[in-house]
């Protein structure tokens, strides 16, 4: 596995992406797209890119804060670099993420990615359930993904898998929106949800204080299972 920070063409000819990519030992079409939480392509990020590398993925993650605080990195473990993020997220707006996305599809297709699949985490998660609804990327993957009760309209647009991991205890998404997406993507036949009984968001994280490890790996084996079905 080999790992370097590279710029890609966005989608609209705005500019340049950076973005940390990982690529497998030996050449591979299967491709996923890691979709950062508020705190940038910090070091968890990082991780996560180089163990799909390591199982035989070409793995990319970019700088979704790219527009207005390139190269952001932040510890949402330390109040300041949290607070940091949240002020990130409010001048955000995801509709150029979705852009962002569609840039590091074509790219991955541009290197050879026959199959591209994406997995996001916070404001990742809403984003890869954007994805779904709005680009033609294989196979989706969010955890603990924020509003998206408030984009269930789009649901009839998901062509390919769909996978959402929903902690139970989220502080950021409450009962009634996690009520709110069962009851409007339990019915479809593409998407899969899974919950997980009093965890709270961010247990997914690669290390840290938000980190549940059972919840974690049960969760992480789930998505590679969905990936090696869908990606295949």
């Amino acid at each position: 596995m080999s790992a370097t920070n590279i710029h890609i063409p966005a989608f609209d000819t705005e500019g340049q992406i950076p973005a940390y990519v990982a690529r497998p030992d030996a050449d591979s079409n299967r491709a996923i797209i890691v979709i950062p939480e508020i705190f940038g392509v910090n070091a968890g990020i990082r991780e996560k890119c180089d163990a799909w590398a390591a199982e035989g993925y070409l793995a990319i993650a970019p700088d979704l804060f790219w527009r207005f605080a390139p190269g952001a990195e932040l510890d949402p473990d330390v109040e300041a670099e949290l607070q940091q993020a949240f002020g990130y997220f409010g001048q955000y707006d995801a509709d150029d993420g979705v852009k962002d996305i569609e840039a590091a599809i074509r790219w991955l297709r541009s290197q050879g990615a026959e199959k591209v699949g994406c997995v996001g985490f916070c404001l990742g998660g809403r984003l890869a359930y954007m994805a779904a609804t709005r680009t033609d990327i294989n196979a989706s993957v969010g955890y603990y993904g924020v509003m998206i009760d408030q984009m269930l309209d789009e649901s009839h647009a998901i062509a390919h898998p769909l996978m959402l991991h929903i902690p139970t205890a989220d502080h950021l998404v409450d009962e009634a929106a996690q009520a709110r997406i069962h009851a409007g993507l339990d019915p479809h036949p593409k998407v899969t949800l899974h919950d997980y009984v009093g965890l709270d968001h961010g247990f997914a994280a690669t290390s840290g204080n938000r980190r549940d490890d059972a919840g974690a790996r049960l969760a992480d084996g789930r998505t590679h299972a969905f990936f090696s079905e869908h990606l295949a």
